[in-house]
């Protein structure tokens, strides 16, 4: 063997032995971490590991018709100070002990829930503990008290040096207070989904997109690096106008505290678009002292009920349409109950002896009046009667912004007896916004429009989806019938002898005005019906009251229903929503500019 292919082999050799010994000295280093370092080599790994979080997005606003805010998400901030950072420690902590008085005065006069002394004693403790993540503050704080603490001479040097660092949170909020307050509804917690009113319906639109952060070790220190933008909740524009909710809110609030009510709703719709410019639902509650106030607490307007004699007018609607009675005929009533079928019998709250009309029966809202023309009319073919009003469109599944409103219950009737009933509502359950939109259908010439609370959805103020006003039902009857219960729905206002709305006289003076006024002209109906307490039946004792009623009767702009429940003794229909609505009326009409005050709400003066 020559030197040269001596000298090659041991040149292998060498390199078989580096490379063997290398790979034996890998497999021995993985076997000893595996064994041995394992655990402290997961910890760290588990810390270099990019931690993600979410971006919240914030929730869109809820507007007024002019742009004013209903509810919105403002920005509240949570102050956090970590006491191990290294500028805090440094010099046996001459930093944090130089500027914790100054702190604490800061905080104590800026958010005000603790005493200097208290924050002072706090964050020492705190510092002594060595606290990596002490809320310093036990509430939340708003954006300018944020700014003013900013500039304490501490929290200045930025979150490295202070360890002072602000979380913010966005909490909703309505600006008016129970202003419409069941209709926009609420969230779960305060960033969560929409649990009620339009919070709920447009909860998608509102809520916008989260976006993703991390937290990375970048420099030698932690920072967060976006991921993805969050994309922000769109805004929900709504026919409400908050000026013309504050008229109607306060307005019943001052018929229920007056007749201590259970509860009353109230809503105001633009005649022509269907637009709900006011709802308002008020229930009686009890503080902590035990006295009574008003707080929205259900949404009335989209819960069912017996609806009393405002049904009157959609039976004889249906009766007139059908040609089955004119206005002009003629029916004899009573002081005495009229007994029907020996099974049924039929009073009038304000019983007398006389032949009315058509007309003056809705007039004075005779229940014996209305039982003996629906039952003459329909006697033996209920079915038609329901069918009549279903063609109407008032039983249509109408569409509403407002979750879980219930649907209109009017079933046929087994029996004649349960028709008589029927004709002056009960054994039927119509919503107050449904009862509303049948008699703005009057107004409108016979269209019905179905209600609306939204107008539009924005982003940035761009109008990126918009609503348009929808016919529920072209013509709900023929011009005929419309003239002829206009006529009768007028008497029930400005009959002085008859109408259950007119006004009170006494020695020919009138003493009290309901929903007849002397500013603008409202014609309209009023309802009372017999609340059903379970285990006792219907009472005598206990009522539900309303008025619902169309302005100016001349050219109607709005459609205003009232509904009281349960109002104490003494408690009319025309005198407690009547009144309310003609109140409604008078000043809506004073803020959309066709009258102005002079010398208080009695007396306006026409443009």
């Amino acid at each position: 063997m020559s030197d040269e292919q001596r000298n090659t082999i041991w040149r292998f050799a060498l390199i078989f032995i580096i490379i063997t010994t290398g790979f034996i000295a890998v497999i021995g280093k993985i076997v000893y971490i595996q064994a041995v370092e394992r655990d402290e080599w997961l910890k760290v790994a588990e810390r270099q590991v990019p931690t993600n979080r979410p971006i919240k997005a914030t929730r869109g606003n809820i507007l007024d018709a002019n742009g004013s805010l209903l509810a919105s998400s403002m920005p509240q901030y949570y102050i956090y100070m970590d006491t191990r950072v290294e500028a805090l420690r440094a010099n046996e902590g001459s930093l944090f002990y130089e500027h914790v008085d100054s702190l604490a005065h800061d905080l104590a006069n800026i958010v005000r829930d603790k005493s200097q002394a208290e924050y002072k004693s706090r964050l020492i403790q705190a510092y002594k503990n060595k606290a990596k993540r002490l809320r310093v503050c036990d509430r939340r704080i708003n954006y300018l008290q944020r700014q003013e603490l900013l500039q304490n001479p501490l929290i200045k040097k930025g979150k490295i040096k202070s360890g002072i660092f602000f979380e913010d949170q966005h909490r909703r909020i309505k600006p008016y207070g129970i202003l419409a307050s069941r209709t926009i509804g609420g969230i779960y917690g305060e960033g969560g989904y929409g649990k009620s009113g339009l919070e709920k319906r447009f909860d998608k639109e509102l809520r916008g997109e989260d976006g993703m952060s991390s937290i990375q070790k970048i420099g030698g220190r932690y920072e967060s690096v976006t991921i993805e933008e969050a994309q922000d909740g769109l805004d929900v524009v709504t026919t409400i106008d908050a000026n013309l909710q504050d008229i109607v809110e306060n307005t019943l609030k001052n018929k229920l505290v007056e007749k201590q009510a259970k509860w009353g709703c109230c809503i105001l719709m633009e005649t022509q678009t269907g637009y709900i410019r006011a709802i308002a639902n008020l229930d009686r509650a009890q503080d902590e002292e035990g006295k009574d106030y008003y707080d929205e607490a259900q949404n009335h307007a989209v819960q069912r009920v017996e609806p009393g004699s405002t049904f009157k007018t959609i039976a004889l609607v249906a009766a007139l349409d059908d040609g089955k009675i004119d206005i002009d005929d003629t029916v004899s009533i009573s002081s005495k109950p009229w007994v029907y079928m020996r099974k049924s019998k039929h009073t009038d709250a304000h019983p007398m002896d006389t032949v009315l009309t058509v007309r003056s029966a809705l007039a004075v809202s005779s229940n014996i009046a209305l039982a003996k023309l629906i039952t003459r009319s329909y006697e033996g073919s209920a079915r038609k009667f329901v069918r009549k009003i279903q063609k109407m469109g008032l039983m249509d599944s109408i569409y509403c912004e407002i979750p879980g409103a219930d649907l209109i219950r009017i079933e046929v009737p087994k029996d004649t007896v349960t028709l008589s009933k029927m004709s002056y509502g009960y054994s039927v359950e119509l919503t107050p916004m449904q009862i509303l939109m049948f008699y703005n259908a009057i107004a409108n010439e016979g269209r019905m429009m179905r209600p609306m609370l939204v107008h539009s959805i924005q982003q940035n103020g761009e109008t990126v989806r918009s609503f348009r006003p929808e016919v529920v039902k072209s013509s709900i009857c023929s011009s005929k019938t419309l003239r002829d219960i206009k006529g009768a729905l007028h008497d029930v206002v400005w009959d002085d002898h008859l109408g259950t709305a007119g006004v009170l006289r006494w020695n020919g003076k009138v003493v009290r005005r309901k929903a007849q006024s002397d500013i603008v002209h409202v014609a309209g109906k009023t309802g009372t019906a017999q609340l059903f307490i379970p285990g006792h039946g219907y009472s005598g004792r206990h009522h539900r009251m309303t008025f619902v009623g169309y302005f100016p009767e001349e050219n109607p702009k709005y459609t205003c229903i009232c509904m009281i429940e349960d109002p104490h003794y003494p408690y009319d229909a025309g005198t407690d929503c009547g009144t309310a609505v003609r109140i409604i009326a008078e000043k809506t009409m004073a803020y959309t500019g066709c009258y102005v005050y002079q010398n208080g709400e009695k007396q306006l003066e026409k443009r």
